[in-house]
């Protein structure tokens, strides 16, 4: 066998969403590119917001003697004291440049934070439904993910958490806005499960930690807010990046940070330090440090992705479908009309439209639908969704 069999398992069991996106190359190759709906990889499509080509212009045009070099593991100081500023307001709770680390996107602030925090055998928590990549993060570390269930509307159920619990729990991961649901978790949800976690890291003797995932922190519609998890438990961590909320996720540029008061947290630092260096990542990359340290705060038009989600949601409510307004990030997340939802997901190729079986999301019986796409696509895609549902209701 030319790889690893541990690869080779991987593969076998690989993403859901890269299944639906090769699916995608073969259809447009025989239909044509305007005539396949492709709903399946949540790549912006939106660009980035002006200020970015600007800052980009002028940062390019003062390069000097340097400035592509190495630089401190962590990241630029000057990088890290903008995003820790950021994140004061954000999260409520104070931050300084020593409790943040610059990183390659939010997959590589995860892997920093697990290299660090498992132990082999040690377990991460998340609640399903959750991004299928969570499952590969946690093994490459020697973790194991424990997958627990969302309450019906997807919104965080902290007994259920508490529930999985046990003396090889490390990491409780949590993930909102959520992909794919959109949903966004609540304050008082977090504050139960801060609770949860402060009463079983004393019982059990060890520290257990509550990870959030918030790349989609800034894409929220109709007034909701993105709770603060500093302010509901303060054994946490932040990983996010700038490949949504700016556009910009082929630049592999995030951070994570650190509540100021877990417990050893220089300890905790210095191993994010060393596990972005011995991963192989070394660094953030330079150049978009020093964009991004002039972009906090900066996000893409998110009118347009909610006049997306309220015309799909609208279009597919009126076709009969069931499914849940999000919350937030660009994604919906529809009942299958059959209970087989992968056999529906594939019948839906017969009208060239492209989604991702919710199987790939630790939640069959559903199907998400990425809507970071034009308009026209989504008014085209429509009577194409209602046609599958209705053949599928009478071939059941």
């Amino acid at each position: 066998m030319a790889v690893a069999k541990k690869i080779q398992d991987a593969m076998e069991r690989s993403s859901w969403i890269r299944k639906m996106f090769e699916e995608g190359v073969r259809l447009k190759a025989i239909h044509g590119a305007d005539n396949v709906y492709d709903f399946s990889l949540g790549n912006p499509d939106l660009e980035p917001p002006e200020k970015f080509r600007q800052v980009l212009s002028s940062i390019v045009a003062e390069s000097s003697t340097g400035t592509h070099g190495y630089m401190p593991n962590a990241g630029y100081g000057e990088t890290r004291t903008a995003v820790a500023d950021y994140v004061s307001r954000e999260q409520g709770v104070k931050v300084e440049s020593e409790h943040v680390v610059m990183t390659c996107g939010a997959a590589g602030a995860l892997n920093c934070i697990f290299k660090t925090l498992l132990d082999p055998g040690d377990e991460v928590i998340v609640s399903a439904p959750y991004f299928v990549e969570y499952g590969f993060y946690t093994d490459n570390h020697g973790g194991q993910l424990r997958v627990v269930s969302t309450r019906e509307d997807f919104t965080l159920d902290p007994s259920a958490i508490e529930k999985a619990i046990n003396p090889k729990t490390k990491v409780v991961l949590i993930n909102s806005p959520n992909n794919p649901s959109g949903q966004v978790y609540e304050h008082t949800s977090l504050e139960q499960l801060g609770d949860v976690l402060a009463a079983n890291s004393k019982k059990m003797g060890r520290t257990l930690y509550l990870v959030s995932d918030e790349p989609y922190r800034k894409i929220v519609y109709d007034g909701f807010k993105v709770p603060s998890i500093f302010e509901a438990y303060p054994n946490s961590i932040v990983a996010t990046s700038y490949s949504k909320d700016v556009s910009l996720p082929g630049e592999r540029i995030g951070y994570l940070v650190a509540h100021p008061e877990a417990e050893e947290v220089r300890t905790l630092m210095s191993g994010f330090v060393l596990a972005n260096r011995i991963l192989g990542f070394v660094n953030a990359p330079a150049l978009m440090q020093r964009v991004v340290t002039n972009l906090q705060g900066n996000c893409v038009n998110l009118r347009k992705y909610k006049a997306r989600r309220d015309l799909f949601y609208q279009g597919l409510a009126d076709a009969g479908y069931e499914l849940l307004k999000p919350r937030g990030a660009f994604y919906l997340f529809p009942k299958s009309p059959i209970a087989d939802e992968v056999s529906f997901v594939r019948s839906l190729h017969e009208e060239n439209i492209l989604v991702v079986p919710g199987t790939g999301f630790g939640s069959p019986g559903y199907f998400r639908i990425a809507y970071c796409v034009g308009k026209k696509t989504i008014e085209s895609a429509i009577p194409g969704f209602a046609r599958a549902r209705q053949k599928a209701l009478i071939e059941r």
